[in-house]
């Protein structure tokens, strides 16, 4: 079941979507070559994959023309194929000609994010049971709905900012002097408000985090070997998490490793466009 989203609070990045097709004077093409008629337009899905953003979508024509009607065939999540008719727009030709663009943007950003994301997440449960986390590399301004195209596919929001959990990653140790000692810092301020993650370069920061009290540990570019030897370590009830270098190729093999989670900052940074 995918959690309801409300686009509508996303209406400022149509608008400046549309403000960058339109300027002053509009669409100059259409406006020359329509009037009154009205007109209709069918979505097709051009790609493999899953569909994901068709709220912005909606938004997009009614921000244009409140009187433009767009009804879907597919759902949130349904997976498509080439030549699928994915929905049908009808209105004034020339309101469905200045937004189909920016409408298609947005649908085929998050699509492609869901796609991806779906793809990831099959390849790690044919391995074993780690769960795809994303990550904070979204581009910005539109990380929530990244986040939520994320969701779509399968895949599970890691965090949303630097606000919502503690992050330890090198630098921070670094700059601390240890991991205990920036374990203890962040209790001593926050007390179990948070999730504190941290970042390991080895097994010993490994057994280090452990022993501090991390309820995750992050396994920060480690070969399979040792990931291996980190899962078999004891480490109670932390979590084990995998990170760096992970593709479509390797992400099952880290799964069948036994790690309980695996981040993939490409599904928000690197996802191709889906074509509709």
């Amino acid at each position: 079941m995918i959690a309801a989203m409300d686009f509508s609070a996303f209406g400022h990045l149509v608008r400046l979507a549309l403000q960058e097709d339109l300027a002053e004077l509009g669409d100059v093409t259409t406006n020359a070559v329509f009037d009154a008629e009205t007109g209709a337009l069918t979505l097709l899905s051009k790609d493999s994959g899953v569909l994901a953003g068709s709220g912005m979508f909606d938004l997009v024509f009614r921000e244009v023309d409140e009187n433009t009607t767009v009804e879907w065939l597919c759902r949130e999540g349904d997976s498509l194929a080439p030549g699928n008719k994915v929905a049908t727009v009808t209105g004034r030709s020339a309101s469905l000609l200045t937004a189909e663009r920016t409408a298609l943007n947005f649908l085929s950003f998050l699509s492609g994010i869901a796609t991806i994301t779906r793809r990831y997440v099959e390849a790690a449960r044919a391995g074993g049971r780690a769960a795809v986390l994303d990550t904070r590399k979204t581009l910005p301004g539109y990380r929530q709905l990244s986040k939520y195209a994320v969701r779509v596919g399968g895949g599970i929001n890691h965090r949303m900012g630097l606000h919502d959990m503690v992050m330890l990653k090198d630098n921070h140790i670094d700059l601390c002097g240890s991991i205990t000692e920036a374990v203890r810092r962040v209790r001593e301020r926050w007390g179990d408000q948070f999730r504190i993650e941290v970042e390991c370069r080895s097994p010993d920061d490994v057994d280090e985090a452990v022993a501090a009290g991390a309820d995750v540990v992050m396994l920060d570019n480690m070969d399979g070997e040792t990931i291996a030897s980190v899962v078999e370590a004891p480490h109670g009830a932390t979590k084990l998490e995998a990170s760096g270098n992970v593709t479509l190729e390797n992400i099952g093999a880290l799964s069948a490793a036994g790690v309980d989670l695996i981040s993939v900052g490409k599904i928000t940074h690197s996802a191709p466009a889906f074509d509709f």
